[in-house]
């Protein structure tokens, strides 16, 4: 068992292990389309890649419908096991639709499974990018 500040000082060292392993300029936040984000997330049981989609509710059919019309492209070419949920609740109980891939068995507090998890999230983000980069036209339109 590791205290609240052990367990802090874990996921900051992950982090800044993982941007001097992995140095790149991610999106995330900065899509410059109204609600859509795409997120790292890595706990005690999984590491996670994603595609969020979070706004009011208009915005966020109007975004999804386009991510789902390029699901079979999205599958075919990027990830083929990218799970897409219309409706995703989070811990805080807000409903938001999300693309999103999970790496199950790995731990921020196990060193031990942090290689492969960089590797994970480093990998399918790229993908995520790449996908966007190519269709921002048609999700943004």
């Amino acid at each position: 068992m590791f205290s609240k500040e052990e367990s802090r000082k874990l996921r900051e060292e992950f982090w800044i292990a993982f941007g001097k392993s992995f140095p790149n300029k991610w999106t995330l936040y900065k899509t410059g389309v109204k609600g859509l984000s795409f997120k790292f997330h890595f706990d005690l049981k999984k590491a996670m890649v994603s595609i969020d989609v979070d706004s009011d509710f208009d915005q966020r059919i109007k975004v999804w419908d386009k991510l789902i019309a390029l699901k079979s492209i999205f599958h075919d070419e990027y990830l083929p096991d990218a799970i897409f949920e219309d409706f995703f609740n989070l811990d805080n109980h807000k409903e938001i639709s999300r693309v999103y891939l999970n790496l199950n068995n790995v731990s921020i507090h196990n060193k031990n499974t942090w290689r492969e998890t960089m590797e994970f999230l480093n990998t399918n983000m790229l993908q995520i990018e790449k996908f966007y980069k190519e269709y921002k036209d048609i999700i943004d339109s």
